[in-house]
């Protein structure tokens, strides 16, 4: 296994981190034997980083039992605060006391506010005095590194590095993403500010593994037939070195294997120009089913009517290329309310052309916007996904 140190924390750890999200599952829930093997198979391996969150099901709870039998002092554990469900400091602490019984420990190593798609989120925790229970929790050693995870636009992650010494922070990042959400601006600001960088979604929820076109499949084996395409975003990711860490929800033995083989080999991850070529081929394949050539610049915020248009094209272009309902359910999370308590979304637009005046890519957003609505806030889509973030926040 490959290491990076994280200058932030002067941990070394290992470049493929273990995201705990999508442990395998069976009738009862998570399938807990399978899951043990897996688990102790990658840390046998060199996996060092574990990532899971309190609103995984199960994933904490499982987690603990796997490690409390002399595993947790070799490995580093990430867990997360979900932002919606807190109301109070007693939340606060509340939700870590079951979180360190859960994971069966008396301390986290890697903590994190979830899912930050807005300043507004991180700005409400603080007014409950967030700041103050972590710095306490830290005083007690029981949490020794703070950071966030962040599916917000670039405007928003450049304002949230800016307003504490955070230790680290989780992107999404892979080769279709260098202009999504953070994308690599974000990356380099937060590189500079001396961040430690942890990079989720490396396959796009394995949309870049096995689910990438036939034209781009293609593409990938007549450059080097040996590589899958898995190998290939992970290969990309791993070549800008401000990457610390880059994630993967691993749930099949061979998923797991192969991601080890990559993150283990000795080769220069340095990428020839023959290979950026490549990538540069098979974005365009992607790029066909792009609805709207925005690039997250955020120039055209604020709406005046509260319009998050950035995010709501980020995830109707997400939705066009990858299909399912996960951009649809991750559109109604960020533009509905249920974070920040404002709704955001495409159908608040007015037309009052405010936008088109300052977008640097000359997009009708307007119309645009109307297309947008027509697709993610479908009736029984919202409907639903509603009422699941309305529990989820109680």
């Amino acid at each position: 296994m490959n290491y990076r140190m994280m200058t932030a924390t002067g941990d070394r750890l290992s470049v493929l981190g273990y995201g705990c999200m999508r442990f395998p599952r069976n009738r009862a829930g998570i399938d807990e034997e399978r899951t043990r093997k897996q688990v102790l198979a990658a840390i046998e391996q060199g996996v060092n980083y574990f990532d899971t969150a309190y609103i995984y099901p199960g994933s904490e709870k499982v987690l603990g039992k796997i490690l409390a039998g002399g595993l947790r002092e070799k490995v580093k554990i990430a867990t997360k605060i979900p932002s919606m469900m807190v109301k109070s400091r007693d939340d606060m602490e509340t939700i870590f006391r079951r979180q360190l019984t859960h994971l069966q420990t008396d301390y986290i190593d890697y903590y994190l506010v979830h899912n930050v798609s807005s300043f507004a989120d991180w700005q409400r925790l603080k007014d409950m005095g967030f700041i103050g229970f972590v710095e306490e929790m830290r005083r007690q050693g029981r949490i020794l590194h703070f950071g966030f995870s962040f599916h917000g636009n670039l405007q928003t992650f450049r304002q949230l590095v800016d307003d504490y010494p955070w230790d680290f922070c989780q992107i999404q990042y892979n080769y279709l993403d260098e202009e999504f959400q953070a994308g690599t601006k974000g990356l380099h600001y937060a590189a500079e500010k001396g961040l430690g960088i942890i990079v989720m979604e490396p396959l796009r929820g394995g949309t870049l593994g096995n689910k990438i076109p036939a034209p781009a499949e293609k593409l990938f084996r007549q450059a080097d037939p040996s590589r899958s395409p898995a190998e290939w975003a992970l290969r990309w990711v791993l070549s800008h070195p401000e990457v610390g860490i880059v994630l993967s929800g691993m749930n099949e033995e061979e998923h797991i294997r192969e991601n080890i083989r990559v993150t283990s080999s000795k080769e220069d991850l340095v990428l020839s120009d023959r290979e950026l070529q490549c990538f540069e081929k098979v974005k365009a394949v992607f790029s066909e089913k792009i609805k709207v050539p925005c690039t997250g610049c955020a120039y055209c915020m604020p709406c005046p009517h509260g319009v998050d248009i950035p995010t709501c094209f980020a995830w109707y272009n997400s939705r066009s290329v990858h299909g399912g309902l996960f951009p649809v359910f991750q559109y109604i999370q960020a533009t509905e309310g249920a974070v920040n308590g404002k709704p955001s979304r495409a159908s608040n637009c007015k037309n009052c052309g405010l936008c088109v005046q300052r977008c640097p890519q000359q997009i009708p957003i307007p119309d645009k916007l109307k297309d947008t609505a027509r697709q993610m806030e479908k009736a029984y889509l919202r409907i639903p996904m509603r009422i699941v973030l309305k529990r989820m926040s109680q």
